[in-house]
């Protein structure tokens, strides 16, 4: 007796697509409850997604770019053409000394008449004639006003004065006055007198 055998071929399970229908089903859900909002809400919904895209987009453009130009300083002084300089000895403007004195009077002139303020002190031999091409190279520059604090300072300065009419000389503690020639002795109160004078010859230049 021959004994038959039969193959059956099983079926495979159908696989459910599980992840599709969840979508499927949030996705009814968020239609229906749009449905069930009024325009009112949906508007005011809106609106508030309105404000936070507008604040990310600010906050990015504030935070955002390095490389940026920056902003110009509206409180950055504007000078005047007006130069006053001043010629002191090897000492400079040093703490103590009368110069330091007249270079604080000269920054107090500069902040009211906007006139821009440098000194030069003279290195090497403190005397006239080694002083002289100092105050030279002042006059034959931008210097409009000369201050002079020294002897050797003083000396030459009032010395050139004369020469040169179109120049303001303010001298401390020596000289003579004249047209163009301011003479302050030092003491208490040279600050604002070197203030005084520096800017009434700056005044006569403008």
């Amino acid at each position: 007796m021959t004994k038959q055998v039969r193959q059956v071929t099983q079926s495979r399970p159908s696989v459910t697509r599980q992840p599709e229908a969840a979508v499927t089903r949030f996705g009814r859900a968020v239609v229906a409850w749009l449905r069930s909002l009024s325009r009112r809400t949906i508007a005011i919904a809106a609106g508030a997604l309105a404000v936070v895209a507008a604040g990310i987009v600010v906050c990015a453009f504030l935070s955002g770019g390095d490389d940026r130009p920056p902003i110009p300083d509206t409180r950055a002084r504007h000078y005047t053409e007006i130069d006053a300089c001043l010629l002191t000895g090897k000492d400079g403007i040093m703490t103590g000394t009368p110069a330091a004195a007249v270079w604080q009077g000269m920054q107090d002139a500069s902040l009211k008449t906007h006139a821009r303020v440098s000194y030069q002190q003279v290195t090497g031999e403190q005397s006239t004639g080694n002083a002289r091409p100092f105050l030279n190279s002042m006059l034959q520059g931008s210097c409009e006003v000369v201050v002079a604090v020294g002897g050797p300072e003083v000396s030459v300065a009032a010395e050139a004065a004369p020469k040169h009419a179109e120049t303001g000389f303010v001298l401390i503690g020596g000289g003579h006055s004249g047209g163009n020639v301011s003479l302050l002795h030092t003491g208490d109160g040279l600050r604002g007198e070197v203030a005084g004078a520096v800017e009434r010859a700056i005044d006569a230049r403008n």
